[in-house]
């Protein structure tokens, strides 16, 4: 469970520790083809390579995550225990062949940037209407039974509840982790439009020194 840009480090520590027939789990959020690489390379040990992409955040750490599993069936059958404690209930899934578990992960981040993305706006074109809206009711309302009940507008109450509706503490400039990059770029390897999570990766990269409240509502959720 470490970050994607410590997995090779930890490997190499690792290795001269293990015994073939030992299993290695990269639980971090590590770009599906560095997991292709890795599989390779600790097969050559006798090392048997598996790859959970987590979700879930701090609560998801407290209260069980979302796993998205790739790997040998048999060796999931192996460890399905562990992923099941891991996990909240029934929120884990045995999802193919090793790296499909990492590709799942990656997808679902760059659907997540555009789902941050259009509450942003949409928070943003409440927040400039001649309305005077209670921005955090709005949160609340619309995270009760509306179609666009989610935890990202159920995170965004509780921040506006935390910060306040202006959330003046928050940076209206957005960095981006790298898996919206890695989807765009796959997106366009295999011929897939993806204009949304284009523009979502886009608008980060742009708000670079063009701080905003779209950027704020973004930054709160990073």
């Amino acid at each position: 469970m470490v970050p994607h840009t410590a997995v090779d480090n930890t490997l190499a520590l690792l290795l001269p520790l293990l015994e073939k027939g030992d299993t290695v789990i990269d639980g971090g959020n590590s770009y599906f083809k560095d997991t292709l690489r890795r599989v390779d390379e600790v097969a050559s040990y006798g090392i048997q390579y598996m790859d959970a992409g987590v979700s879930g955040g701090p609560e998801g750490a407290r209260h069980g995550a979302c796993t998205m599993i790739g790997g040998e069936k048999d060796v999931f059958e192996k460890y399905e225990s562990l992923f099941k404690d891991i996990s909240a209930p029934d929120a884990y899934s045995y999802l193919g062949k090793c790296g499909a578990g990492h590709f799942v992960k990656m997808v679902h981040n760059g659907i997540e940037y555009g789902m941050m993305q259009a509450i942003a706006e949409g928070f943003s074109i409440l927040r400039a209407s001649d309305f005077v809206l209670d921005l955090k009711e709005v949160a609340r309302i619309y995270n009760n039974r509306s179609v666009i009940e989610s935890r990202l507008v159920g995170w965004l109450e509780s921040g506006f509840d935390a910060y306040g509706t202006d959330l003046e503490a928050i940076s209206g400039e957005v960095s981006h982790s790298g898996e919206g990059q890695w989807t765009v770029e796959t997106a366009k390897e295999i011929g897939v439009p993806v204009r949304v999570i284009e523009e979502s990766l886009q608008f980060r990269e742009d708000s670079k020194g063009n701080p905003s409240y779209t950027g704020q509502v973004v930054s709160h959720y990073r």
